[in-house]
């Protein structure tokens, strides 16, 4: 792993953004592009080609970039390794966390510029990206809390909706954020926290690990820079946050209060509902001399990936310490890389496939659908699996089926409804009940003949075309071409 690109400095958003427009992969809007809709729309169709960079949006004075993260060999360079050894790099970074190094308040970048009694409406350039979205969203806002009891901090990125001045309505999904909050919340007292906006690439994916609770997702970034994360606290609470970060939001979740919160477009490319969400109280806003705001577009590649790596790490290292015949992982683009997983196995025992199916639904209650393919299937390339499950798997006898588990409530078809006695039962009730399919599309393991052997030529994966190839194409061939006899 390395520290940085081409620096003994750790890397910053910063550094990261002058590579990627050193290497003709990042670009720079005119000035003005409007905030609603539009910059996410000019996003959306450069995604994974090309980061933007847009100043001035909305006439804002604080630029906003998007991208920076859409390709699985970008973030791969952002570490300092091969795509091919992502998973494991990011695993072993998980495994062997690098404590926080504190430094002193006031000599942080983040906390160069300090809004107290801000209104969010005006310090900040926040964007409305989808079509029926209910208003602005910070959508790469890493929200940072303390665990009431320990201290230890958790974290994530939530979907925080800015409603007024100072109140933004934010979602909380049943995780270790929302475990916090309902620890501070039944003593009746709010809950500090942090959101920050423009971390640098390793920090930003460290944030999405899957670990256990109170294990503190900035010592994973430090292990994947390599140094421990340079770290320095709130001016109002006791939260640490990445002293090289552009913004910080400090605030604290209010206990038993509730506001409207979406409809709001999220990665399964749906919009999500309309409903009473926690809020969020903003005390003060800190940044960086001239700083960069981060926006990710829901449901692009951005966004996706982000979620799709710590999984696929966390998927991989748990599998295979039952499996070791599992060879590689892939959450699939077409599964908005959370409910479609792919498994490469070597298998030798029949039945095996199976229990590898049972053992990835029982990892992450995401996943909705498990496909096992051989070890001669690249579970990159969905071209390979859909030939893998043509050819390979039999519904009858290769299909399992579990019906009732829970799933992803933001998915969107666990929460159409179902009858019962003749009448409809609500919504709420059934959000996030899924049913779970395993494909096992693994060949036999003893077959006759060649009836399971992958068709092959020869010498298909070494020949040298400029050694067998001509220089074009010369006149007596066109010559021939233009005659029919």
């Amino acid at each position: 792993m390395t520290e940085s690109l081409n620096s003994a400095a750790p890397l910053t958003l910063r550094h990261w953004l002058r590579h990627l427009a050193d290497t003709d992969r990042l670009v720079v809007a005119r000035s003005g592009v409007a905030l609603k809709h539009q910059l996410a729309a000019v996003a959306k169709r450069l995604d994974a080609s090309k980061a933007v960079f847009f100043p001035q949006p909305g006439g804002h004075a604080i630029p906003i970039v998007s991208g920076f993260m859409a390709r699985r060999s970008w973030i791969a360079e952002a570490i300092g390794i091969k795509e091919s050894d992502l998973l494991a790099s990011f695993r072993h970074a998980a495994e062997n966390p690098l404590p926080w190094r504190e430094v002193a308040a006031g000599s942080a970048p983040c906390q160069t510029v300090v809004h107290r009694d801000p209104d969010m409406r005006v310090v900040l350039p926040i964007p409305t990206h989808s079509e029926h979205d209910s208003g602005p969203y910070i959508t790469a806002g890493l929200v940072i809390a303390r665990n009431p009891v320990t201290g230890i901090q958790n974290v994530s990125i939530n979907r925080i909706q800015v409603n007024s001045k100072d109140r933004m309505a934010v979602l909380l999904l049943p995780r270790h954020l929302q475990a916090f909050f309902r620890m501070a919340e039944e003593q009746g007292l709010p809950l500090p926290v942090a959101i920050v906006i423009g971390v640098d690439p390793l920090t930003l994916l460290a944030s999405q690990a899957i670990a256990p609770i109170d294990h503190d997702e900035l010592e994973i970034a430090g292990a994947l820079h390599g140094v421990p994360l340079a770290v320095v606290k709130c001016l109002t609470n006791d939260v640490r946050v990445p002293a090289n970060a552009e913004i910080v939001i400090e605030g604290h979740l209010l206990p038993a209060v509730r506001e409207p919160e979406g409809p709001f477009g999220e990665f399964p490319k749906y919009y999500s509902s309309r409903e009473n969400r926690e809020v969020i109280q903003v005390d003060v806003v800190t940044h960086r001399s001239k700083p960069i705001f981060h926006t990710i577009v829901p449901a692009e590649m951005e966004h996706l990936l982000l979620g799709a790596i710590p999984r696929e790490a966390t998927l991989l290292g748990h599998l295979q310490r039952s499996f070791p015949g599992v060879l590689d992982v892939h959450l699939s683009v077409g599964g908005v890389c959370r409910y479609h997983l792919f498994v490469k196995f070597r298998k030798q025992r029949e039945g095996e496939p199976k229990n590898v199916i049972l053992c990835a639904f029982g990892s992450h209650y995401d996943i909705k659908q498990v496909t096992v393919v051989d070890d001669d299937v690249d579970v990159h390339d969905p071209a390979q699996v859909e030939w893998a499950v043509a050819t390979r798997f039999q519904a009858d006898r290769d299909l399992v089926l579990i019906s009732g588990a829970l799933g992803s409530v933001l998915d969107p078809s666990t929460t159409t409804g179902a009858h019962t006695q003749g009448e409809v039962t609500s919504v709420g009730r059934l959000q996030g009940i899924s049913a779970k399919m395993g494909l096992d599309a693994t060949r036999p393991v003893k077959y006759e003949g060649h009836v399971f052997t992958k068709v092959k030529i020869p010498g298909e994966d070494q020949v040298d075309l400029s050694a067998v190839l001509a220089d074009g194409i010369d006149a007596d061939i066109l010559d021939l071409f233009a005659h029919d006899i």
